[in-house]
């Protein structure tokens, strides 16, 4: 019977792809280990830089895989807990999201080892398909941008400014940049190759510079944005507001038995901080469970709460309109806006829905997928880019998934808003590291549109985070607290660039790696037809 041998270059291989997944999981830690995002892609190069095309698209497969099941592993005691689904068919629905995800860097791999013959190419090369990879992902299939590698570097405000340039995708392509460089640097002191051909000393001196130019751009970009955001600041206005974390259990939270003490918990701390006279108090996303405006007796309590305290609240609740085009109720998930007298000042209906536990995909098409999440409601989007008025200021409200998409914070900075304000519930997450992931994200929405934004989470994280990104302000998960601070709302805030032109760098490296791409395949064709 012949021996089997395993291939030891082959083991290394697999060793250094499950590395590179690990070590892009153990960035979006919740204790700080953001330098860890510019080894990823290095050690992905690494275990690549000797495959055909096949080959590295498995590596780039498990690298995703490694990364995305240790990165979204709540979701399987939030299907189970929440969605009332069995541990197998939660772990099962986890698994194929992360497979999804895996395609990626699997496409990201074979795409550099069909384009890249030479070392200092991978450096333009790795971050244009890194970044036009995650647009894709932001936009396909409904789009999850969670986890995009530039949300790793949000404790980092001194590199984060130029996100006000070009978005959390500028950071992600300068991070695969500078693993690139260094990627290529390490080959030629170690004197290994890619694809066979050895890195000459151009390509070591264009990876030294590669690091000089962003890290160099980056801190004294970011030394000028921080100086500018802390100057000249008399005459901006100033808003006082109060967040509410009422940190209601999600298991009791739609329980008709307990909605009274959820509303006078929420009442009791509001109470709390208007001796400290804000000018806005916000409860998170449905901290009111039930249909505002149809529960007559509980919405009148809360009308009267913000009458007797005399100041504007913003409180999520389910809504409902009847639409006679179709002969049905539709369901939002909404923000409301009470004034001071206890009248509604406005509503916003989330855009942007959760899908599986806001609305069913392809429902008509597929209608046993409904069966899934069977406590999944089908909700309707509202309209894009609708804002909420405080004292003359413009609240640009999003509610929980709605934050991770980076293009709708921009577009209501474009319609006006002066104060980004994120609502959620993220009892969901339970303590795992779902909510600081969730949280990380939304100091990008701050950054990039150099507003100001406040958030309240039903449990946690809320906090302030200032129009640098700055975090002023922040929760602990999983307690019952009041946060109060002034913020300073620029008067008439001029729009970033990146808030002009959101689409403009992931565009250009969509088309970039198009390109490539296609040049790429045409040579492949070529070599194939001459063998």
């Amino acid at each position: 019977m012949p021996s089997m041998k395993l291939d030891p270059e082959k083991i290394v291989r697999i060793f250094l792809s499950v590395a590179a997944g690990a070590a892009l999981t153990c960035a979006f830690d919740n204790v700080g280990a953001g330098f860890a995002a510019w080894l990823g892609p290095l050690i992905l190069l690494a275990a690549i830089r000797k495959a055909d095309g096949r080959e590295a698209f498995l590596l780039g497969l498990l690298a995703g895989f490694v990364h995305y099941v240790s990165l979204l592993y709540w979701l399987v005691p939030t299907m189970h807990r929440y969605g009332m689904l069995p541990v197998w068919l939660s772990v099962f629905a986890m698994l194929l999201l992360a497979f999804y995800l895996a395609l990626y860097l699997g496409v990201f791999a074979w795409a550099l080892v069909l384009t890249v013959d030479r070392p200092v190419f991978l450096l333009p090369a790795v971050p244009v398909f890194w970044v036009a990879l995650e647009y894709m992902k932001t936009y396909l299939f409904s789009g999850f941008p969670w986890g995009l590698l530039g949300y790793s570097q949000y404790r980092y405000v001194w590199l984060i400014q130029s996100a006000d340039l070009l978005g959390v995708y500028g950071i992600s392509f300068f991070v695969c940049a500078v693993s690139a460089a260094f990627f290529v640097i390490l080959m030629r002191v170690s004197g290994q190759t890619w694809k066979n051909v050895r890195t000459g000393r151009q390509a070591l001196l264009a990876g030294v510079l590669v690091i000089v130019v962003i890290v160099f751009f980056n801190t004294s970009y970011g030394w000028y944005r921080i100086t500018l955001a802390d100057r000249d600041t008399d005459d901006h206005g100033h808003m006082r507001v109060s967040v509410i974390q009422g940190n209601i259990e999600q298991s009791i939270k739609w329980d008709d038995d307990y909605v009274q003490a959820t509303l006078d918990k929420y009442s009791s701390l509001s109470e709390i901080v208007i001796s400290r006279e804000p000018d806005l108090i916000v409860w998170p996303e449905t901290a009111l469970p039930f249909y505002f405006f149809y529960d007559q007796q509980r919405t009148d309590q809360v009308l009267e709460t913000a009458a007797q305290m005399g100041t504007h609240f913003l409180v999520g609740s389910p809504a409902y309109e009847y639409d006679s085009k179709s002969d049905r109720f539709l369901l939002f998930n909404s923000a409301y806006l009470i004034d001071p007298q206890g009248l509604e000042a406005g509503r916003y209906d989330k855009v942007h829905l959760v899908p599986f536990g806001e609305y069913v995909p392809l429902k008509k098409w597929l209608p046993f997928l409904g069966k899934m999440v069977p406590e999944a409601s089908d909700f309707t989007p509202g309209k894009p880019g609708y804002l909420l008025s405080v004292n003359g200021k413009d609240l640009g409200v999003q509610i929980c998934y709605e934050i991770i998409f980076p293009h709708l914070s921009a577009a209501m900075a474009r319609t006006g808003a002066d104060l980004l304000v994120n609502i959620t519930n993220d009892a969901w997450f339970g303590k795992t590291s779902a909510p600081f992931q969730h949280f990380s994200m939304a100091v990008f929405r701050a950054v990039e549109n150099r507003r100001p934004l406040v958030r309240a989470a039903n449990t946690g994280i809320s906090g302030f985070i200032d129009s640098a990104g700055r975090i002023r302000a922040v929760s602990p998960v999983f307690e019952t607290m009041t946060i109060t601070r002034d913020v300073i709302v620029p008067n008439k805030p001029d729009l970033s660039f990146y808030t002009r032109f959101p689409h403009l760098l992931p565009w250009l490296c969509a088309a970039a790696a198009l390109l490539l791409v296609i040049a790429g395949l045409r040579k492949d064709l070529r070599i194939r037809r001459h063998s």
